[in-house]
This record gives C-alpha cells, structure tokens and sequence, in this order.
C-alpha cells in the first residue's frame, strides 16, 4: 500500500474495520491502564503493551526475511566488537616479545592494553542512551562507525604504549556502545514471534567476531590483522546505511510517512499497516500525556526487583571465572602436551562458544532461561573446581600431574560450552525483558556499565588473586561464587520464557494469578 491509501482510504468496508480496529486498540489500553495501577507506571503498562500488540503479525500477509536481514546487518557491529574483544590474545606474544611495534611493551602495560577497552565500554553505556533516543537507533549505529576507524587507526599507527590505551579506550566506547544500541533496534523491528531469535543474532555475532580475530591471528602479523579488523566497521557501516531506521523512534518524532515506509521495508508491500500504525500512534500520545521522569521510574518497586535481578545476573557472570578460564586456556592446553600449539587452541575454544551460543539461540525459547542458567551454573563450578584441584597439585609437585592432562582440558572445553550456552548469552537477554519500556534504555544502560566495570576489575585483580590465594585457590573461590549464584537463580531468577513483556512486570510485582490467567487463556485458544 502507498502513504496515500493509509490518508485516503475509502469505502464503507474499509471505513468498518478501521472503527472496529480503533475500538479494539482502545479497549485494549483502556484494560491495560486499569491494571497499570497494580505496578505503578501507567506510562510502563501503556508500552508493555506495545509490545504485545505491535509486531506480532504472522499473519496479514507479513514477510520475516527483510526482519531477519536488518537483525543481521545491525549484528555485523557485534561482529565488529567481537574483534575488539579477540584481538588481544593472537596479539600478546607478539607484542611482549618487541616485534609488533617500534617500542617495547611489558606485560603489565599489556594487561593495561586490554583493560582500557572495558574502561570505554563502562563510560559510554549511559550516555548511549539518550543519543539513541536523540538521533535514533540507525544514525546511532552508524555514527559509531567513525570512533571504531579512529581507535584502530590509532592502534596500527601507534608510537607509543600511551596512544595504544587511548586506542583501545576508543574503541571499547564503540564496542560498549553497540552493546546497548543494537539490541534495541532488533527488537523494535521484530515482530514478536522471531523476536527471540533475532534478539540472540548480536551474541552470536559476538563470539563469531571472537573466532574470526583468533583464525586470522594465526596467519597475519599484528600489523595486518589490525587493518583487517578496522576495515570491519567501514564493511558494517556501508551495509547496514541501507537498513530503515525503527518506527517506534520515527513515530515518537512525528514522522509518520517515514514509519509507514519502514513498516513496509519490514513487513512487505502487502503488509496492512494500519493497524499497527494506530498503535504506535495511541500510545505515543498517551505516553505524552503521562510522561514518568527517570528518578520517579527508577525507584518503583518492580524496577527495583528487576534492577537487582539484572545486576545480580552481570555480577555472577563475571565471577564464574570466565576470564579467568580464557587467560589460562593456551597454558592449559600446553601444560597438558595435547600436541596443540597456542594458536589452534584458541582457535579451537572459538570454535566452541560459537558452537554452544548458536545451540542456546535454538533452545532458549523452548527450555527456559532458568533452566539453561542452573544447568550451566552447576556444571561451571564443577568445572573450575577441577582445574583447581589440577593446579592446586601441580604447585605441590608437579610429577603429581603428569597424567591428569587430560583433567584441566576436559574441564576447560566443558566450561565454556556451558558458559555460552547459560551465563553467557542469558543474563544480556533478560536485560532486554526484565524492564518496563519506559525505562529500558536508561536501566539497560547501568546493567551494561555494571557488567563492563566488573569485567575490568576481575581482569585487573585476577594477578593479584593467584599470588595471594594460589592458582588453585582462585578458581576455587570462583567455583564458590558460581555456587553462590546458582542459588540466586534458583530462588530469586523468575522464568521469562513465553511471557510477554506486560505479564513479566505483573509477575516482578507479585501478581502472579494475572499472569496466570493470561495463560490460561491462551492455552484455551
């Protein structure tokens, strides 16, 4: 249909089912304000509810391929940022041992190299938020693209160890950046039956990006892989100009036309977007009328309880060890005279996350978050349990472990399987559905700095640890924590799995029969 058909529309049919539409709309948020009062945020209920009204078409002549190549050529920035994160291990050896650059590098300013990369990530989270909401979510993606270029020129050309800090603190404010922006832009273009699949498209992506840096390390030189790696974004950038930009961000700047069009990218030609569009439009105007501000948002008690889910999750997450594992994981695989030199085991443990992330993107929908967080939870502190005990007895004697070989790899492989399959993916997936619309961006926005903060702590102290505690004793205080976090999955992680957005606020507020009934009534249909 064309702009004019959906301003012009005639005929008593047509006129019909455009009341009858506007009715159901109405009495549907008509509902949804009634039970706005029982969580506190009319505003919330009213985009909870965009979230099951809008994008849910499998019907109506809908079309998912054009869905599923925008997710795509806005996860090809996760790749991007899979890069930045891999680049660091092809490149140690090289650029310790004196032959990547003209001035030497110790180990102590190279741990610094790879920590000021999550320093920029944990700055820009924040502040991401409102340009998303300033520029949109499309000119958002793409204007990263100029300080993603700038940190890996910075870092090929680098005469110094001071300009590769500031290298990499650029280029992590561009990676940290992606991590808010593109999650947002696949699920507001998604409808909601692929929404989860194309919602997991940007940690795949991650760990994709991960394994190509480590494939192409092992042949290129520090100096080339970097051109590779910073041609990436420009790549990105070229594909992704061609993508729409979110009718929900069009719409809240008046810029109808624009969304119509997008909708139609999305949808297709024949897609009547009518329907959809008298939504965006209804609540945008009730969420004029009712606007909530960020303090007032963020202490209401079902933001609460979902901040504290949210952060509990990060927090866990990086105390499973996981860098921890990854640092030790060419040691681990020579110490155990597996015939595998650095390179190929790191290649070999891309491989794996890329392997597991894929199969928790097939069945996160079908077994549950809560499922795939105990069942990894547990096998994780199994895991780093072992490789303790293996280095608690190679610092006793070594001869003690000439045949446990095989006991750290094992355990090295099976961790990361069930790190990416769990605590991997799932806490950033649920932080994408644990809070009210009106205040996703912002508290997304302190869960991801959260999560950067600590990943650059635990890199930073992790040194410490192991002189203080042992090798072993560190991965056991790991495996403790881990336990600890298996715990506050299971008593406190609600199952967000088949609940649209409006039902998971209700269920965090503690109206556990309303959701039920949602339930039931779907089952009946």
């Amino acid at each position: 249909m064309s702009t004019a058909s959906y301003s012009n529309s005639s005929g008593d049919e047509a006129n019909k089912k455009a009341e009858a539409q506007n009715e159901e709309s109405s009495h549907l948020l008509e509902t949804n304000e009634t039970n706005g009062a029982k969580y506190g945020s009319r505003q919330a209920d009213q985009e909870n509810l965009l979230g099951n009204m809008v994008h849910t078409s499998t019907e109506n002549k809908s079309r998912t391929l054009p869905q599923y190549v925008a997710a795509l050529a806005a996860a090809g920035g996760a790749f991007a940022a899979g890069t930045l994160l891999g680049w660091t291990s092809p490149s140690e050896k090289e650029i310790t041992d004196g032959d990547a650059y003209s001035f030497d590098v110790n180990d102590e300013q190279f741990s610094w190299v790879g920590a000021f990369m999550t320093l920029g990530a944990a700055v820009v989270c924040i502040p991401i938020g409102f340009l998303i909401n300033f520029i949109g979510r499309k000119w958002t993606m793409l204007l990263l693209v100029l300080p993603f270029v700038l940190g890996w020129a910075l870092l090929i050309w680098a005469q110094n160890v001071v300009m590769m800090y500031i290298a990499r603190f650029i280029l992590g404010i561009a990676g940290g950046a992606f991590c808010v922006t593109a999650p947002m832009y696949t699920g507001e273009i998604s409808q909601k039956d692929i929404r989860g699949t194309l919602g997991s498209f940007f940690q795949l992506m991650i760990t994709i990006g991960i394994l190509f840096v480590y494939g192409v390390g092992s042949g290129l030189n520090v100096f080339w892989m970097s051109i590779v790696c910073g041609l990436l974004p420009i790549i990105f950038g070229i594909i992704f100009f061609f993508m729409p930009e979110s009718p929900t961000y069009l719409v809240s700047k008046n810029r109808s036309e624009a969304a119509i069009k997008s909708i139609q990218w999305l949808r297709g030609k024949e897609y009547d977007y009518a329907p959809e569009m008298e939504e965006l439009h209804q609540i945008d105007r009730e969420i004029r009328e009712q606007e909530v501000n960020i303090w007032a948002a963020l202490t209401r008690p079902v933001t609460i309880k979902a901040m504290s889910i949210s952060l509990g999750l990060m927090f866990f997450q990086q105390v499973s060890g996981i860098n921890a594992v990854i640092f030790y994981s060419a040691g681990i695989f020579t110490a155990a005279k597996t015939g595998i030199n650095e390179s190929m085991s790191t290649i070999l443990i891309g491989v794996m996350q890329v392997v597991a992330t894929f199969v928790s993107t097939l069945v996160v929908d079908k077994l549950g978050r809560r499922i795939l967080l105990l069942a990894s939870g547990i096998v994780m502190a199994l895991s780093t349990t072992a490789i303790g005990v293996y280095f608690f007895l190679k610092d006793q004697d070594e001869a003690q472990v000439e045949n446990l070989g095989w006991l750290p790899v094992t355990s090295l492989c099976v961790f990361i399987i069930m790190f990416s399959i769990g605590f991997g993916p799932v806490p950033w997936l649920m932080m994408g559905e644990l809070f009210a619309t009106d205040i996703k961006g912002f508290a997304g926005s302190i869960a991801g700095t959260t999560n950067w903060v600590l990943a650059f702590i635990i890199t930073k102290t992790f040194k410490n640890l192991t002189d203080g505690l042992g090798t072993g004793g560190t991965f056991w205080l790991f495996a403790g924590l881990t336990v600890v976090g298996i715990v506050f999955v299971f008593f406190i992680v609600p199952e967000t799995k088949g609940k649209s957005l409006n039902e998971i606020q209700q269920e965090l507020a503690g109206n556990r029969s309303v959701v039920e009934q949602s339930n039931g009534v779907q089952s009946k249909k």
